[in-house]
Order: C-alpha cells, then sequence, then structure tokens
C-alpha cells in the first residue's frame, strides 16, 4: 500500500531500481554471501517475478518458487506451505529487505543456539523505523511490532534463520504473521537472537526506495 501507484501492477520485487528489478540486487546478494538455493514465496504478481527469475541459473543459484493461491497468506503461512521445498532449516528474508550483514556468522550463531528459530536484530533507536524489539545481554527479552515500547531500543533486522518445526502450530493454507510465530517461540524460550551492526535498506516506502537506490548506485553491485 505505502508504494502506490508503483506497485499498482507490480509487485514490489520487481520495482526498478537503477534499471534492474529489485529482486535481482537480492539474489545477487544472496549469491555474494554463498546461497546457492532460494525458495521464493510470491503472492501479488506472483508470476511477473517467476518469469523474470526463472530457475535462477542468470543469477548463480537455483530458485523454486511457491505460490500464496487466490489467497495471500503472510509470510508464516506462505512458509507452511512451501516446508516442502525447503528442508530441515532456512534463511527468511522479507522480500522488500537488502541486509548488509554476515549471513554465515548468523548462520552459525543459530547452530550454535540449538533452539527452534534465530532473529537477527539491530540497535535502531527508532532511526530506520519504530523499535519493536527489547534486547540486553544477548537475549530478547521482548518482541512486539504492536504495541511498542519505550524499553524498546532494537528492531527486527528481517533477517531469520528457523527449523521447520517453529511452523507446525502455523495452519495450512491460511494467513499467519511471521511476528506471531516470532511471539511464540520466544515465549517458550526458542527464540535466539544475533546481533548486527549494519543498517539495513528495504523499498517498503518511498523514503526506503530512494535511500535504498541510493544506496546500490555507490557500490554498482548489480
Amino acid at each position: 500500500m505505502r508504494l502506490r501507484p508503483l506497485t499498482e501492477n507490480v509487485p514490489k520485487a520487481m520495482v526498478d531500481i537503477n534499471g534492474v528489478p529489485f529482486i535481482a540486487h537480492q539474489l545477487h546478494l544472496l549469491r555474494a554471501n554463498g546461497i546457492e538455493r532460494v525458495v521464493i514465496c510470491a503472492g501479488y504478481f506472483g508470476e511477473m517475478i517467476s518469469e523474470f527469475v526463472g530457475d535462477g541459473s542468470s543469477f548463480g543459484i537455483q530458485a523454486k518458487f511457491s505460490f500464496d493461491g487466490d489467497s495471500l497468506l503472510g509470510v508464516a503461512g506462505a512458509i507452511k506451505k512451501a516446508l516442502h521445498l525447503l528442508g530441515e532449516s532456512f534463511f527468511v528474508l522479507y522480500g522488500d529487505s537488502y541486509l548488509l550483514c554476515d549471513f554465515r556468522a548468523v548462520q552459525e550463531a543459530f547452530e550454535e543456539s540449538r533452539k527452534e528459530a534465530l532473529m537477527t536484530v539491530l540497535q535502531n533507536e527508532g532511526r530506520w523505523d519504530t523499535s519493536n524489539v527489547e534486547y540486553q545481554d544477548g537475549r530478547i527479552l521482548d518482541y512486539d511490532k504492536k504495541n511498542r515500547a519505550d524499553r524498546m531500543r532494537h528492531i527486527d533486522y528481517g533477517l531469520g534463520v528457523c527449523h521447520a518445526s517453529a511452523f507446525k502450530t502455523v495452519p495450512q493454507n491460511e494467513p499467519f504473521d511471521l511476528a506471531q510465530v516470532y511471539r511464540q517461540l520466544l515465549k517458550k524460550g526458542e527464540l535466539a537472537a544475533f546481533e548486527v551492526w549494519e543498517r539495513f535498506y528495504e523499498i517498503g516506502s518511498f523514503q526506503g526506495l530512494e535511500e535504498t537506490r541510493d544506496f546500490l548506485k555507490k557500490i554498482n553491485f548489480c
């Protein structure tokens, strides 16, 4: 909604960023971080993304698709539907985010935690979006995207790692929010944390879109 009219006829993943769709920048970034296989959960105008990405070979990766269908499923609902393609554990990345953190370090922290999922967090202090995580001494104490509190100085950075078991309570083919999954895991002590220090870029707003375009123009990555 926040990018209309740009997204009236194309999904956010296909919004032009310096001459190519945003998802091209994402896939090049993932390949540079050692990612070889991706599963793209597609909803709104998903066929446009599928046609552009294809099997992923032009980006040096293997790409598969899972489509929401007639109704949007939300992030967790879409992941639930795609579990048969994802395997036992996997990264979770939002389709409108460009993240500069060390993916290998995040994966190692997840494996060492022995928990069902890990959330990356950034000390945000309200700079790039509203902070929604209370984080202290390597632990997430509270996480809430709707009811924010002053003690929340960090933010969900946008990169997670999950075991498939983290989604066992998510209903099949029904809308479900990833934040709700994270909150359930936190409540039972199964959500690990990894603090990152690099700011995130996103195209979920016009301001974010312009900042992302400027940054990617400077690094000339794609």
